[in-house]
């Protein structure tokens, strides 16, 4: 009788060693790191570009 329950606990424990574990799984997060680039100075041109049509609008307006 002991060699029989014996045999049923070794058989438990080896389901579960077989089936990884009886919690959940833990994954984890993957961090992706992304790096920005700035702008080759188009930003700046937009500036200027808006004062001078400001200037060619107010001198053909009037």
């Amino acid at each position: 009788m002991k060699k029989v329950l014996l045999a049923a606990a070794f058989s438990l424990a080896a389901t579960g060693v077989f089936a990884g574990s009886y919690g959940e799984p833990v994954m984890e997060p993957e961090i992706i790191i992304e790096e920005t680039v700035a702008s080759s100075g188009s930003d700046e041109w937009v500036g200027v570009m808006m004062a001078f049509l400001t200037i060619v609008l107010l001198g053909v307006g009037s």
